[in-house]
């Protein structure tokens, strides 16, 4: 069986080609631009994806089974990979975004047929315009495409935290160990859902080069809910340090904080509270369920970055900002 995948190396496909290359039945490729080391056990294709001619040429005497796009993110993109896929491939799958579901939500509990309409975030709007453009190329082209809407996934690199950095959420982390006040949005009393990126995986393989899955969307996330102050909680215990929140309304945020898109970030995604409804996926991945309750997943990533001097990038910028917001907050 062969398998590409367009990316590969980021947070979520990372885990998946972990997985891959320890299937003896699949024959796996990478399509990427060679930046990052490619795992043993991968056949690389160096290339940029938007070189159409390029990528035909490389791939001129592949048919693979399975194709997913990791690095799409505009109607540009499909018409790309449709190009230059539609007779290359058993199963094309895009990776969108649960962040195009409705907001604010009329039901509180998602499935995937929770309508999609994102006016605070443009990147949820393209992936919804993805999904449409795909959706219509199945149905009068018959490409053979799969939608995956992730929702918010993390791996050893990063811990998830709503409001942070340009250089991710190191600078929360370095604001706890040093005893500062953490800026939380709303009182923190929001519902969010995190999702290990190894669950994800199980969770994609199932559905991937699977032609029941042709034609249809699914959601994969964890089935754990927790607010965001029991996940802030969380991390500051396993850095054994208190958790001192600060709390500010996400729409000051949003205003107070342009340059960190928390417009879109956070009124149109980690301040809406969401329950994920995962039956789909579990229908067509019979064994198939979450196993990393975040206390675990956290841990696992904490001990990581702090054992990996690389990614404990300082952001003097963002310390700065969050003192000044709470200055600015304090002095009302």
């Amino acid at each position: 069986m062969k398998i590409l995948l367009i990316g590969g190396t980021g947070t979520i496909s990372t885990a998946i080609t972990e997985l891959l290359v320890k299937k003896e039945d699949v024959v796996l490729y990478l399509l990427n631009r060679g930046n990052n080391q490619m795992p043993e056990g991968v056949n690389s294709i160096v290339c940029d994806i938007n070189d159409v001619e390029s990528v035909k040429e490389k791939i001129a005497d592949l048919h693979f089974d399975a194709v997913a796009d990791f690095i799409a993110f505009t109607t540009e993109h499909i018409k790309r990979d449709y190009e230059i896929f539609k007779d290359k491939c058993e199963q094309y799958v895009f990776i969108s975004s649960a962040s195009a579901y409705q907001k604010p939500l009329l039901n509180p509990v998602i499935t995937e047929e929770t309508p999609l309409d994102n006016p605070y975030w443009e990147y949820s709007r393209n992936k919804q315009k993805c999904e449409e453009l795909l959706m219509e190329l199945y149905k009068t082209k018959g490409f053979p495409a799969t939608i995956v809407r992730p929702s918010h996934t993390y791996g050893n690199k990063s811990i998830p935290v709503a409001v942070h950095g340009k250089n991710g959420s190191y600078s929360v982390i370095k604001r706890m160990l040093e005893g500062k006040r953490v800026i939380v949005h709303g009182d923190g009393e929001s519902f969010w859902t995190v999702t290990h990126n190894t669950d994800f995986a199980v969770a994609f393989l199932g559905i991937l080069a699977n032609k029941r899955a042709i034609g249809e969307i699914f959601h994969i996330t964890s089935d754990e809910r927790l607010t965001w102050n029991q996940i802030y909680r969380i991390i500051a215990n396993i850095l054994g340090v208190e958790y001192k929140p600060f709390y500010v309304s996400s729409s000051i945020l949003a205003k107070l904080g342009p340059q960190y898109d928390l417009y879109g970030g956070l009124l149109g995604d980690k301040a809406q509270s969401v329950i994920f409804d995962n039956s789909k996926i579990k229908s067509y991945v019979k064994d198939f369920s979450a196993k990393t309750p975040f206390s675990k997943g956290a841990k696992i990533t904490l001990d990581y970055i702090m054992s990996h001097k690389e990614l404990q990038i300082e952001d003097k910028e963002f310390d700065l900002w969050c003192d000044e917001v709470i200055k600015k907050i304090e002095s009302l």
